[in-house]
């Protein structure tokens, strides 16, 4: 579990430094589209932080969830308010709603399963031994066993 812990920590620290790349050297609808798909992506990464054992799709519906949960919020006059008091509620909660920004949580949504369900296929098919192969495991015939 320590192990998923740091990998997913590592994965939102990387997934903050691409969105902020993004903001630096992209403008207008890609910037902001991108950002968007990132901002899922991060939320799945701490979800996976705070519960490691967490399936991919499970930790996927629960960011898309968050995400338009926090969109749909902007429809109240909250986010706005708190966005004026503070940079990070800016960050975190937005201040105006905008519709296709919840097709841009679904992609991140999806990016984020595909890339959570890669190590996790390779930790089962190595299983818990850490080998590479999953050759079945076949015992010795004896001589006095039938013929299958």
């Amino acid at each position: 579990m320590i192990r998923t812990r740091a990998a997913a920590l590592a994965c939102a620290v990387s997934t903050v430094a691409a969105g902020l790349g993004v903001r630096a050297w992209a403008d207008g609808d890609l910037a902001k589209y991108a950002g968007d798909a990132l901002y899922t992506v991060l939320v799945h990464t701490l979800v996976v932080c705070a519960v490691p054992r967490v399936r991919p799709r499970t930790a996927a519906v629960g960011a898309f969830v968050f995400s338009c949960a926090v969109e749909l919020l902007q429809l109240t006059p909250v986010p706005a308010e708190l966005a004026a008091r503070s940079g990070l509620a800016r960050l975190v909660l937005g201040s105006t709603f905008n519709a296709p920004d919840l097709l841009w949580y679904a992609v991140g949504a999806g990016a984020a399963a595909v890339l959570h369900s890669v190590p996790t296929r390779s930790a089962r098919s190595t299983g818990s031994t850490g080998s590479t192969h999953s050759a079945p495991v076949r015992r010795p015939v004896r001589s006095s066993d039938p013929p299958s």
